[in-house]
């Protein structure tokens, strides 16, 4: 099978909209692999930290992120790997989403993992869940889904998260970085966060997890 022939569903849109969750839903009631292409880029941002590079420096992040040292652990599902140390939860802190936005807006990293994001399409399918799947990875995807819901909604959703998890977080400053990503990622030059021309924009702040799922399902079931 040609890979462009492999279907693409594109889950987009800002963080705490529940697309992850919706994404990996929709991955396992279909049998499809799974891209979040999150992951790839709040790896790039810890590993700028820890390299001590400069995001002004953006050929030598490029370098770092073609060489990225990343594996997932098939004994735990979730758990990440960078060099062999298990970053699972610091990525998903604060910092490393904030680092994952900084690192996104920087073209030579975007373009160093594209590469990467397009190796994840094969058979039977591929659901890719970020912020330009249906727009610039997955111009082709038979479905395009855009997720929303405002501010205050996903300031609360990523605190339970976080709390849920045993992570510390406030909620002023958890709107306050929210508010500077959406910023960062919908005004960047390099493939900025935008609903693509045919995607479904749907709104999620007054919806549960099972609603969005079941809406999602639908549209999935439409296209396929």
């Amino acid at each position: 099978m040609k890979t462009k022939t492999v279907p693409v569903i594109a889950v987009d849109g800002p963080s705490g909209t529940g697309k992850g969750t919706v994404a990996a839903r929709v991955a396992q009631v279909l049998n499809f692999h799974l891209l979040d292409s999150g992951v790839l880029y709040r790896l790039l941002g810890i590993a700028v930290l820890k390299a001590g590079i400069g995001l002004d420096n953006g050929q030598a992040v490029a370098g770092l992120a073609k060489g990225l040292n990343i594996s997932f652990s098939s004994a735990k599902l979730g758990t990440v790997l960078l060099d062999g140390e298990d970053v699972s939860l610091q990525i998903r802190t604060e910092e490393g989403s904030n680092m994952a936005s900084r690192v996104g807006a920087i073209p030579e990293a975007r373009s160093a993992l594209l590469e990467r994001q397009l190796d994840f399409r094969k058979p039977p399918g591929l659901v890719a869940d970020g912020r330009d799947m249906g727009t610039v990875v997955f111009r082709d995807a038979v479905l395009k889904i855009f997720l929303t819901a405002s501010l205050e909604e996903r300031a609360q959703r990523r605190y339970k998260q976080l709390i849920d998890k045993g992570i510390d977080a406030k909620m002023s400053i958890l709107l306050q970085e929210l508010s500077e990503r959406d910023a960062r990622d919908s005004e960047r030059k390099a493939s900025p966060m935008i609903p693509a021309a045919d995607a479904f924009v749907l709104d999620t702040t007054d919806l549960a997890e099972s609603e969005v799922a079941s809406q999602v399902m639908q549209l999935v079931r439409n296209a396929l």
